[in-house]
């Protein structure tokens, strides 16, 4: 009964249908985080258990990683806007260039380490890729929580990335996600940029 299960969860159809609502919830998710909506943190988390198992099932084990990650610091997002919404409200602000520098420098190192792992010791279908968007994922989500400008950028560059990554291994809808993704990012960085600016004027 359990293998039938399991053979029943794992199909094309069943699959297929979660790939649509991890769809649908991650641009929900990224519409509301634009609007700085504490709610997208909700639609992510539940966006991104679903990739856990996709990505599991496709043979991305660090985006599967990644995934269970972003479920975490789903509830740790939604209490941080929570608090900023009690405080002063949201400020959007920006990250010194030399703190970029040096975390694309420990990101590059751990890419590399990781994917020579992945290389040696897996199946996964693309060790560096799967192992640089993770680690830039994790930094990019970081500096989501913290409202911070430059958030958009780096995931316009991992969007790109993933687009490709996820269309080349036949997800095609989860590929087509994260074009969504690319061009919320692009929307999403005018409008804090814009609010960033009126912040400015008003100091």
């Amino acid at each position: 009964m359990s293998a039938a299960v399991d053979a029943f969860i794992a199909g094309p159809a069943v699959s297929l249908w979660l790939e649509r609502a991890s769809v649908v919830l991650g641009i929900a998710y990224s519409l509301l985080a634009v609007r700085r909506s504490r709610w997208c943190w909700v639609c992510g988390g539940l966006s991104s258990a679903i990739i856990v198992y996709l990505s599991a099932l496709h043979r991305l084990p660090m985006q599967a990683g990644l995934q269970a990650y972003y479920v975490a610091v789903s509830i740790y997002g939604f209490r941080r806007w929570l608090q900023h919404a009690k405080d002063a409200g949201s400020q959007v602000t920006t990250w010194p260039l030399r703190a970029h520098a040096a975390s694309w420098a420990v990101i590059l190192i751990l890419s590399l380490l990781s994917a020579r792992w992945l290389a040696a010791e897996t199946e996964a279908a693309w060790p560096f890729l799967d192992s640089v968007t993770t680690w830039a994922s994790l930094l990019a989500t970081w500096l989501v929580v913290q409202m911070k400008l430059e958030n958009w950028l780096y995931w316009i560059a991992i969007d790109v990335v993933l687009t490709y990554l996820f269309g080349a291994q036949r997800l095609y809808l989860l590929a087509l996600m994260f074009a969504c993704y690319l061009c919320i990012s692009v929307v999403g960085f005018l409008a804090w940029f814009k609010t960033y600016r009126l912040q400015a004027a008003r100091v």
